[in-house]
């Protein structure tokens, strides 16, 4: 039985290629850039038997796919009408597409966030601003994006007028959602974060990412740039503090493909701020770690479609 993976960046895929073909797990890739094609998307029609594996990415609109994600919630939303198996379905996808979503689960998980603020509109978000600073007692802080991806349009404001002084001037790039989160600016013990990467519910492994040169954190290959140092290393040994408490946010949100970003403080927090449900892997560290990322997926949805294809033969 085949899987299908739906996803909107070729670029992205080849690693993925190659392990589902070192585990003998059949594949197709379905990509949904936001044209449904000439004949759009028949909600009567029958999917094909198969297992499906959303990896739809918050970050598509960068990439000129401004539409991928509403296409891809109506595709996940006929899959799901239909009874077929999805992995990182569509409940899944609004985890992705909103910071606001993983926030409130992560903290419901016993997850330790930052402190944020949700902002609706530009217009709004100086007058947010100086509530969140006035409650904090002062002291910088960053913005983001909602739906972002990469770490884009991460910023850090020393105080309320240097962020005045960025929205007058037009300094700041909305966000695709047009809701913005202010934060509490976590100070890390050292310029990096860690990656941890989860396979239903198994730690493959988590990955320490320099942030030295910035918050454009994407691990693919495609994304590296000539002459950049290497941002991506693996954390040889390392058991997440937090990993029953991650373990608790998969199972309650229902994701089952996840890279789970935190920073470990000055004061001695460890605190997650990102989660990632279409992850990417490192090639650097896929050559040194013990397992792989890309094959520990390809044999778990394997496996689901083995499962699928026993249901159906005892079917008939």
């Amino acid at each position: 039985m085949t899987v299908y993976a739906l996803h909107e960046n070729p670029e992205w895929w080849p690693p993925f290629e190659a392990a589902f073909a070192a585990e003998g797990v059949p594949v197709e890739q379905w990509l949904l850039t936001g044209d449904t094609g000439d004949a759009g998307l028949d909600l009567d029609a029958e999917p094909p038997e198969g297992v499906f594996w959303s990896r739809m990415s918050a970050s598509a609109h960068t990439r000129g796919h401004v539409l991928a994600k509403e296409q891809t919630r109506a595709v996940l939303s006929w899959l799901e009408g239909h009874g077929r198996t999805v992995v990182n379905g569509r409940s899944v996808l609004e985890l992705e597409m909103s910071k606001v979503a993983q926030h409130a689960a992560l903290r419901a998980a016993g997850v330790d966030v930052p402190r944020t603020t949700a902002v609706v509109g530009e217009h709004r978000l100086v007058a947010a601003a100086e509530r969140f600073v006035a409650a904090a007692g002062g002291g910088p802080f960053i913005t983001k994006h909602d739906q972002g991806g990469k770490g884009l349009g991460v910023r850090r404001f020393d105080d309320v007028e240097e962020l005045r002084a960025a929205v007058d001037g037009g300094e700041l790039d909305a966000p695709a959602n047009g809701i913005w989160l202010l934060q509490e600016l976590l100070v890390a013990a050292e310029p990096v974060v860690t990656r941890t990467e989860l396979v239903d519910g198994e730690h493959v492994y988590s990955v320490r990412v320099s942030t030295a040169q910035g918050f454009e954190l994407c691990p693919a290959d495609a994304c590296a740039l000539p002459g950049q140092a290497p941002l991506f290393s693996l954390r040889e040994g390392y058991e997440p503090p937090q990993l029953d408490a991650y373990r608790r946010f998969l199972a309650a949100t229902g994701t089952t493909v996840a890279g789970i970003e935190s920073i470990e403080t000055v004061d001695g927090r460890v605190v997650t701020y990102d989660v990632n449900t279409n992850t990417n892997y490192n090639p650097d560290v896929e050559a040194v770690a013990p397992r792989s990322g890309p094959r520990a997926i390809a044999a778990y949805l394997g496996r689901l479609a083995a499962a699928e294809a026993g249901r159906g033969s005892a079917a008939a």
